[in-house]
């Protein structure tokens, strides 16, 4: 029995150093199942229940038992060929509703297939979970054929040492068969919600149409809504299991109330009527007065756009920036002066840039200002706020307005954005820009220097060619690799966005970043899990 991580197979070592990242142990790894409700409705289950009671009938009196679990792990359909099956999964609690996710019990054929999307086979001592030793399987990923999202996975298992070989043909005969039944109902559903669009369509009337391979909107809704908000809104019919009404804030701050309708039941989409509630009242650079002299604390990684945000953020003019490094060139002293004087000015804004970096003297001056509440206005920089302690983290304490940057890696929706500013200023040639798959590339990189990064790579693409496309080998070798956050496709980084930013405002606490997104706390597991989200 295989007992060491050098004995296994690549994909199963790797599998299992994930599981003991996760915190689980052989031994005990299915002593803490948690279940959650299936929906028995949707449109895995309604595509795959024929399918699966013909193979099932082909497997009746043998030793085979099948199992599906949905996108989120969790069994949905479970059935066994002969009462030794039935009577080992009762022991081990692994019945419809139990979570086979990797993180949660270990390397088994269906939460690996979840996290690798990829089939596999598992033989029995190959299992991360003692008490899963006794099996062996094939699990084959369900994509939707349109969206390319995976659905679920089906797998076979049975009481033995090793896998038949005759298995992965058998499931994934199955699988295809399942995945054309998914697409001709997405196609009948799709009917349906385009006429109710149809119907529904009014010139001045926001309506939004979503389906699981459709999006329509009218030019009223495209002229309030921006990508995340489209993002916000597929969530939410996601989480939708009847007419709702909800009350969300846009990107572009406009206060909106959605009235969302099913269409076509459970396997359909829904019609979304956009309301603003109220009009937006003040003007882009307007300050109210009550924020007049409230500071802001604008914090992020280095090179994340930390003074570029920090000079949008200083509505109030004129601006002066004190840098902590002019503290430790210039003298504390002369620092302490300058900053005297701006206060007795008392007009502006006052930009104090690295307070996580300035002696003790000095972050006290500035905290004795910002504790009177009257101009100049402060706004500070500083790095991540969880890194920040003694007196900085006091100072950061402060400001309830903040202004937090994510590190690059977790924003690849704004890189093309990002670079066709780039190429701007540094005077590149209109005709110059980066192809798809030169931007895929650059999406998956790590980016630790962040914009200056991309900056660097973007100043040795223009140095190297003046006009046309930028294609993937035209890249520095270093930034050629494609990883997989190349699967996303652009609505999928518009929502991982969406998702990290309400977890950057609610601190981590996933409780409170589901409710305010209007999604369910599994819901919100399972599209960080889908979308990779691991730092915010």
């Amino acid at each position: 029995m295989t007992t060491g991580t050098d004995e296994l197979r690549d994909p199963i070592a790797k599998s299992w150093q994930r599981a003991a990242m996760a915190g689980l142990t052989p031994g005990s790894a299915l002593d803490h199942l948690t279940y959650s409700d299936v929906d028995t409705s949707g449109p895995l289950l309604s595509a795959a229940s024929e399918v699966l009671d013909e193979l099932n009938d082909q497997l009746q009196g043998t030793m085979f038992s099948t199992l599906l679990v949905d996108r989120e792990g969790r069994i949905a359909q479970r059935w066994c060929g002969d009462r030794g099956g039935r009577r080992a999964f009762d022991n081990l609690g692994l019945d419809v509703g139990a979570s086979l996710l990797e993180e949660a019990v270990g390397t088994n054929a269906l939460g690996t297939v979840l996290e690798t999307r990829t089939s596999i086979t598992i033989n029995g001592g190959e299992h991360f979970a003692v008490p899963l030793r006794r099996f062996s399987c094939y699990g084959h990923p369900i994509f939707h054929p349109t969206t390319r999202r995976i659905e679920g996975v089906l797998d076979i298992t049975a009481l033995m040492e090793e896998a038949s070989p005759l298995l992965p043909p058998l499931v994934a005969r199955a699988v295809a068969d399942i995945e054309q039944r998914l697409l001709d109902r997405s196609r009948v559903s799709d009917k349906q919600l385009l006429a109710a669009f149809q119907a529904a369509g009014t010139r001045r009337r926001a309506v939004v149409a979503i389906g699981q391979d459709l999006f329509m909107s009218n030019q009223a809704a495209s002229d309030l809504l921006g990508s995340t908000d489209v993002a916000l809104l597929r969530m939410l019919v996601g989480d939708l299991h009847d007419n709702a009404d909800v009350d969300l804030t846009l990107e572009s701050g406009l206060e909106v109330r959605v009235e969302a309708s099913r269409i076509g039941g459970a396997r359909g989409g829904a019609l979304l009527h956009v309301e603003p509630r109220r009009e937006l009242r003040v003007a882009p650079h307007a300050v109210r007065p009550d924020l007049a002299h409230a500071p802001v604390l604008v914090s992020g990684p280095p090179g994340s756009g930390r003074s570029t945000e920090a000079r949008r953020a200083s509505e109030v003019q004129p601006v002066t920036v004190l840098t902590a490094a002019s503290a430790l060139l210039d003298g504390a002293e002369a620092w302490a002066r300058n900053f005297g004087a701006l206060v007795r000015a008392g007009q502006g804004t006052v930009c104090v840039d690295g307070i996580d970096l300035l002696p003790d003297d000095l972050v006290d001056l500035v905290a004795s200002h910002l504790a009177e509440r009257r101009a100049p206005r402060l706004v500070l920089v500083c790095g991540p706020v969880d890194a920040l302690s003694g007196r900085a983290a006091a100072l950061a304490g402060e400001c309830t307005e903040r202004r937090l940057l994510a590190p690059l890696s977790s924003r690849p929706h704004e890189l093309p954005e990002l670079v066709r500013r780039m190429l701007a200023d540094l005077g590149a040639d209109p005709s110059l820009h980066f192809t798809p798959g030169a931007l895929r590339a650059l999406s998956a990189q790590p980016w630790p220097g962040n914009l200056r990064e991309l900056r660097a790579v973007v100043d040795h693409v223009v140095r190297h060619q003046r006009t046309g496309a930028v294609v993937l080998d035209q890249l520095p070798e270093a930034y050629r690799a494609q990883e997989p956050t190349k699967r996303l496709a652009p609505i999928e980084h518009a929502e991982r966005a969406v998702i990290v930013e309400a977890l950057r405002e609610h601190d981590g606490n996933k409780v409170k970043a589901a409710q305010s997104l209007g999604i369910s706390r599994t819901t919100l597991y399972a599209k960080m899990r889908a979308l990779r989200i691991t730092v915010y």
